[in-house]
């Protein structure tokens, strides 16, 4: 159920399961704190892009011939300020909100962002959010903003005393921040837009509309000459089909489905844990020691998830 623009964004429905709630927060917050790592192996040997673009459309594909199949010729239509609505979050949430972190995770060491610290940076969606909110009518309560404050603090916690922050390049540190501004505009504009009401076909435009402006970004930063399909490795192959199939067909349409049935505070959520995911994924896959500030700047922020969730929650 979506509000009209101007207007705060509605409470959970009443036929929503908590539990389908809850399943679909645990997939957003595990399969995207793993979507760095995947991103950071894909464009090893491929244009950031270009793979970008075409792991979005290829999820839309999928997702449209399954919702075809399933529901008929009508199951795709909407009318048109929907599609615009829908084309307009899609390119504020996968051109500007993944394909810079995408484009900030490419390039060779002291260029590239390392995909622990792209996470980190992400987590200011929340803080954001709250700041849209505060410009609206849509008041958030105290609890909401002390969590927001908390969890960020925790976030601080994560970064300083290692050091990494003073070695992320600062192009890719700026290119993340406007990479979470612009999902989280994406986000909160989503509950005030007239979307289609099924989240599943708001999905499928989202992605066309990410995809095709994500496309005409690798095609004025010229990343179709000289790219040869050859000289991409397997890593990468394997890394892009995870991203399409769990980053993007099961996580992002969770996503959206959250956007239309739980408050955007709850949902945002998501950026505070997953550092969490891909500090414990760094540790294992990659050895990277766990100190005691990233133990306890976990604490913190999970101290500030359990404020918004207890704040935000029907």
């Amino acid at each position: 159920m979506r509000t009209s623009p101007g207007h705060p964004p509605a409470p959970v429905p009443a036929a929503t399961s908590p539990g389908l709630i809850w399943l679909a927060l645990a997939i957003v917050y595990v399969v995207w704190g793993s979507t760095y790592l995947g991103i950071r192996i894909a464009v090893e040997t491929m244009p950031p892009f270009l793979s970008a673009a075409a792991r979005f459309a290829t999820a839309a594909l999928v997702l449209a011939v399954i919702l075809r199949l399933r529901r008929g010729r009508s199951a795709l239509r909407v009318t048109p300020r929907q599609l615009g609505s829908a084309a307009l979050v899609g390119v504020l949430l996968l051109a500007g909100g993944n394909g810079l972190v995408v484009l900030a995770e490419s390039g060779p060491p002291g260029v590239a962002v390392p995909s622990g610290i792209a996470a980190l940076l992400v987590a200011t969606v929340p803080l954001l959010v709250v700041l849209l909110r505060l410009a609206t009518a849509d008041r958030p309560r105290i609890a909401t903003v002390a969590g927001v404050a908390v969890g960020f603090a925790g976030l601080i916690v994560l970064i300083l005393p290692g050091g990494e922050a003073g070695v992320v390049p600062i192009a890719g540190a700026l290119t993340v921040v406007a990479a979470a501004a612009s999902w989280s505009i994406g986000s909160f504009a989503s509950g005030r837009l007239p979307m289609p009401d099924d989240p599943f076909v708001a999905t499928v435009y989202e992605m066309l509309a990410g995809a095709a402006a994500i496309a005409l970004l690798a095609v004025a930063r010229g990343e179709q000459r000289g790219f040869d399909l050859g000289a991409v490795s397997t890593r990468s192959w394997l890394a892009l089909l995870y991203l399409m199939v769990a980053g993007s067909l099961v996580a992002f349409t969770a996503y959206v489905w959250l956007l239309h049935h739980a408050p955007i505070s709850l949902v945002s959520t998501y950026a505070y844990v997953n550092p969490a995911v891909a500090v414990a994924l760094g540790a294992l896959l990659l050895a990277e020691p766990v100190s005691v500030p990233v133990l306890v700047g976990g604490g913190i922020i999970v101290v500030g998830v359990a404020l918004v969730v207890s704040t935000e929650r029907r």
